[in-house]
């Protein structure tokens, strides 16, 4: 009997083991695959890179849209940063999020709530519904601003044409 306790006892810490070998993270919904399925903005990688990554491929800014991505900065209390899809514009410093890991641990969040609370009124500074407590949070998190789901406009430039031609190269390379 004491043979069998011991097999079991043995199967069980090795079982266990294996749990705490994985990431606390893993099989979580988080903030920035679900961002990027239900705004269609393409940047990979922890929310506090994308604001960075958004840099000449979407634009960027300050104001509210709807379907834009607000990136949250990195902060003690939230290390990787956060990224939230704009569902709603309310007024100018008013809009409805939709995102997810905020509230609850892989938990998703439609039109919630988020207001600016920034002295130059640039979304700066936001305070987000918080559920368990059914209330705006009781602290204000820094933002970085908006990227907008449009790609960016690009760089109007000459187009210039590449030439082979041994002939005539002088004349060809100093039209450039």
């Amino acid at each position: 009997m004491f043979a069998g306790f011991r097999a079991f006892f043995a199967a069980s810490v090795l079982a266990l083991s294996t749990l705490l070998a994985v990431p606390a993270t893993a099989g979580t919904l988080q903030c920035a695959p679900f961002a990027r399925q239900v705004s269609g903005i393409d940047i990979h990688g922890n929310a506090n890179t994308w604001w960075g990554q958004a840099e000449g491929r979407y634009d960027r800014g300050h104001e509210p849209r709807v379907g834009a991505v607000l990136a949250f900065s990195a902060s003690r209390s939230m290390p990787v940063g956060h990224v939230a899809m704009v569902s709603k514009v309310v007024n100018d410093r008013e809009v409805l999020l939709t995102h997810a890991n905020w509230s609850y641990r892989g938990g998703i969040e439609r039109n919630v709530r988020a207001i600016d609370v920034s002295a130059n009124n640039d979304w700066s500074d936001v305070r987000v519904w918080y559920g368990p407590i059914g209330n705006l949070g009781l602290r204000s998190n820094a933002a970085r601003g908006f990227i907008y789901a449009s790609a960016a406009k690009g760089v109007d430039q000459p187009v210039q044409i590449a030439s082979a031609d041994m002939t005539g190269g002088a004349a060809v390379r100093s039209a450039f």
